[in-house]
């Protein structure tokens, strides 16, 4: 292993061009320089104002058109309650699951602000858009759009709607060098209250062109939704076998 020491000052700059990692910083006496320092206290204002800022179901459901929308809440009222309840989040407000189109669905698509509803509003409409068109044939039920909802909410959405499969795009919890990823999680045939994670595939940090790209979730997400109809499960015993990066087509 190479000691870091040794390492020319002048490779840190081609390092850090290769990741978004923190590499390299140097020092002004004991602490950070300065620049780095405010780059710091930047990301972490960027992640926290991920997670509090409000969601705008309006400016999703203009990025869809043509596509009805539904607006629901989760059972927690307001986002301090979402932070500090988690299991409130993962479950329908009555009143709104009352108001939901119930039908033969294969699919219904909750977009669901989570932790980052930056990453919904900037990801959420292209990744449905670009993972319907793969889906030719397939009843997709109006795309429901959640507020202060975590990815368990979806097993509640397909429960009331009768849908098959849920597809969840939710913003993912920031981080210090990624504050607007979005996360799609995949579930067949849930169960509110008895569907576990283990029950679930998931593709993460998508938000090109630093992370995933549409075109390539779409296609991964489109293939593991074929996928799930045949074997009948998603979850542990689903496999994304597409190679990295690549993406698949449409579905037969």
């Amino acid at each position: 292993m190479t000691d870091v020491s040794l390492l020319n000052d002048d490779l840190w700059p081609a390092l850090r061009r290769r990741t978004q990692a923190r590499i390299g910083l140097g020092r002004a006496g004991s602490a950070l320089p300065t620049r780095h320092r405010l780059e710091l206290q930047a990301a972490h204002a960027a992640a926290r104002d991920a997670v509090h800022s409000p969601f705008a179901p309006d400016r999703i459901a203009a990025a869809l058109p043509g596509m009805p929308t539904v607006r629901v809440r989760s059972a927690a009222p307001d986002r301090l309650t979402y932070l500090q309840r988690p299991d409130l989040g993962r479950r329908l407000d009555a009143v709104d699951r009352a108001h939901l189109p119930a039908g033969e669905w294969d699919v219904v698509f909750v977009v669901a602000d989570g932790l980052s509803s930056r990453a919904v509003h900037e990801h959420a409409a292209a990744m449905v858009r670009a993972t319907t068109e793969r889906l030719p044939g397939w009843n997709v039920a109006p795309v429901v759009l959640a507020e202060q909802a975590r990815v368990a909410l979806g097993d509640d959405v397909a429960a009331a709607m009768g849908a098959e499969t849920v597809v969840v795009l939710v913003g993912e919890r920031p981080g210090m060098s990624a504050a607007d990823s979005l996360g799609a999680y995949l579930t067949y045939r849930p169960v509110p209250g008895v569907t576990t994670d283990a029950d679930r595939n998931c593709l993460s940090n998508i938000r090109p062109p630093l992370g995933l790209d549409y075109e390539v979730a779409a296609g991964k997400l489109a293939g593991l939704m074929g996928r799930a109809r045949a074997l009948g499960a998603t979850g542990v015993g689903l496999k994304d076998e597409t190679g990295p990066g690549s993406a698949v087509g449409s579905l037969p």
